[in-house]
């Protein structure tokens, strides 16, 4: 059973990535504004059946892992708290924007498979997920692989709900962020705190 508390704070850090513009909402952003809100929303969920790959792989892969490799869990550890401090690094000194992107078949069918094959070929998602979720493990709440698909499938439905938000509010969002680039700098500072401080608790907290 996973703590309550300790998914509460994964939530959070789940939103605020979730929220920030990245790849993938700009994809989605792309297909809606130029291909219609349901190519937009078939991304989006495109994108979303792409994730259960990488969430997958990391479930399995890092559960055993850490079976076979005790020590493995600290390396996994530090290497995921250095990587959210880049990832924090970045998104302060480059601020989300939603410019445009490359347009794709006018099909809803492909802006689907278009969002599948975008995320599963990111090797950026699959080491997110590597260094984001083991630290939401608990030692006592079950099997890893178990808590890894939960805390994996929560994150991913966060974002499809995101991304079709996105998708049917395009117009309106990219309108904004480049009529006003300070709410990209706001947006990228707030999410920036957030990984900084989940670099730190990853890098303080022993496995419980």
């Amino acid at each position: 059973m996973l703590d309550a508390d300790l998914f509460l704070l994964f939530m959070a850090g789940a939103l605020a990535l979730n929220i920030t513009p990245g790849p993938d909402m700009t994809f989605v952003l792309a297909q809606s504004a130029h291909r219609g809100t349901r190519a937009g929303v078939a991304a989006a969920l495109g994108i979303g059946t792409g994730t259960f790959f990488h969430m997958t792989l990391a479930a399995f892969g890092l559960a055993a892992l850490f079976k076979l490799y005790p020590l493995a869990f600290d390396v996994v550890r530090y290497a995921g708290a250095a990587y959210l401090v880049w990832i924090a690094v970045g998104m302060i000194r480059h601020p989300p924007h939603l410019g445009a992107a490359g347009g794709g078949e006018p099909s809803v069918g492909t802006a689907f498979r278009q969002g599948i094959v975008t995320n599963i070929m990111n090797p950026k998602v699959a080491i997110f997920f590597i260094a984001f979720l083991p630290q939401f493990v608990a030692k006592d709440a079950g099997p890893a692989w178990l808590q890894i698909l939960i805390l994996g499938i929560s994150f991913d439905i966060g974002g499809t709900l995101v991304n079709c938000l996105v998708a049917v509010g395009s117009g309106r969002l990219a309108s904004r962020l480049k009529r006003n680039p300070k709410i990209g700098r706001v947006m990228g500072w707030i999410s920036a705190s957030v990984m900084l401080g989940l670099a730190v608790r990853l890098a303080v907290t022993e496995r419980r």
